[in-house]
């Protein structure tokens, strides 16, 4: 899941779960994959998931409105996801 249309959103408390993201990212568009990273081990969140929208240009709509906000009590980071050589990198 990368590329246009994809977002990453970290800081995320270890209860904020994929129902939460896709509450509060789907209003700015159909998204088409929400997941939180889990640790294996421990089962908790690893703190950080990513968004993918069906059209690019409300990422970037979310991406402006959601930078600096919080979700579950929490200051949230939220980034662009590109995939370069197989390695993701948020812009």
């Amino acid at each position: 899941m990368a590329g246009p249309g994809k977002l990453f959103i970290g800081g995320l408390s270890f209860a904020t779960k994929e129902d939460k993201l896709a509450e509060v990212f789907g209003k700015y568009g159909i998204l088409e994959e929400v997941d939180v990273v889990w640790d294996t081990d421990t089962g908790r969140s690893r703190g950080f998931g990513f968004v993918k929208y069906a059209d690019a240009r409300r990422a970037e709509d979310a991406l402006e409105a959601m930078k600096g906000a919080t979700l579950d009590g929490r200051a949230i980071r939220v980034e662009g996801v590109l995939l370069f050589c197989g390695c993701l990198m948020f812009v």
